[in-house]
């Protein structure tokens, strides 16, 4: 809560990579660097309606990034970040998961390897992207980068403890820090709102009402502004990607405490 209370069940230590969470909270550190007009004018906020790894919603908008949440639009993330090298871009990434964690994440090495090997399509992406002048930087390092930031581990409860960043007006309520401007909040879950659960997104928002983004590693987090955030792992995904259960719980949880933003409250 953004009290600083921690409820939990289950297997709450249990450490799973984060994979497309980690988009989140890039966006925030770039939201916090460029401010909202620029992520906007650069990165997007519309919905592509499409796998979240396409290659032709980003041929369609002529390399318009769409969002910030869908793969291409998430490596133009990095590649935006305000950084002296590679290792310096790096370290900002993972510093700022640590402060949004409140803990010192580390990556998960064979998942990193898996997927350096398997990332053509990616860096497909990517260079599709500065194709069109929608990438920021150089797109080798900006997808290696990319995948090491998903290949991070992390445990739901502390997955909890960042959503519960947002819903706190951008400051932790586990280490006090303010990490993100609390005026750029609300463009965060908005992008969240948008493309969160990749083209299971608009389903979503229409049936539970909140901001919330999936992994495909099986984790997912919702964020109630104001109240609390509620992440949830259970690897079983859906045809989209998102995990079942996750999706499930959540929903249930938002029912009981009425969450649902387009509620009069």
């Amino acid at each position: 809560t953004v009290d600083g209370n921690i409820y939990q069940v289950g297997d709450v230590k249990k450490a799973f990579p984060m994979e497309s969470l980690s988009k989140v909270f890039t966006l925030a550190l770039a939201m916090e660097q460029r401010g909202p007009q620029e992520v906007l004018d650069k990165l997007g906020a519309s919905a592509t309606g499409l796998p979240f790894n396409s290659g032709l919603a980003v041929e369609l908008t002529k390399g318009a990034p769409e969002n910030p949440l869908v793969n291409a639009g998430a490596m133009s993330t990095v590649s935006l970040i305000e950084a002296k090298d590679k290792t310096d871009r790096w370290n900002k990434i993972l510093n700022n998961l640590n402060a949004w964690a409140d803990a010192s994440l580390t990556v998960n090495e064979p998942v990193f390897k898996s997927e350096m090997e398997t990332n053509q399509h990616n860096q497909a992406l990517a260079m599709l992207m500065a194709s069109y002048n929608s990438f920021y930087g150089d797109t080798r390092e900006a997808v290696e980068i990319y995948t090491r930031q998903c290949s991070v581990d992390i445990t739901v409860e502390q997955l909890a403890k960042m959503g519960a960043v947002l819903a706190n007006k951008g400051k932790s309520p586990f280490n006090g820090k303010q990490l993100l401007n609390e005026r750029y909040v609300p463009q965060v879950l908005a992008e969240m709102a948008i493309a969160g659960l990749y083209d299971g997104s608009g389903k979503w928002l229409y049936t539970v009402g909140i901001p919330a983004k999936s992994g495909v590693g099986g984790g997912m987090v919702a964020i109630v502004p104001g109240q609390y955030a509620i992440a949830v792992y259970s690897p079983p995904l859906d045809a989209a990607g998102n995990s079942v259960r996750a999706q499930q719980t959540i929903a249930y949880v938002a029912e009981a405490t009425q969450a649902n933003l387009f509620l009069a409250h």
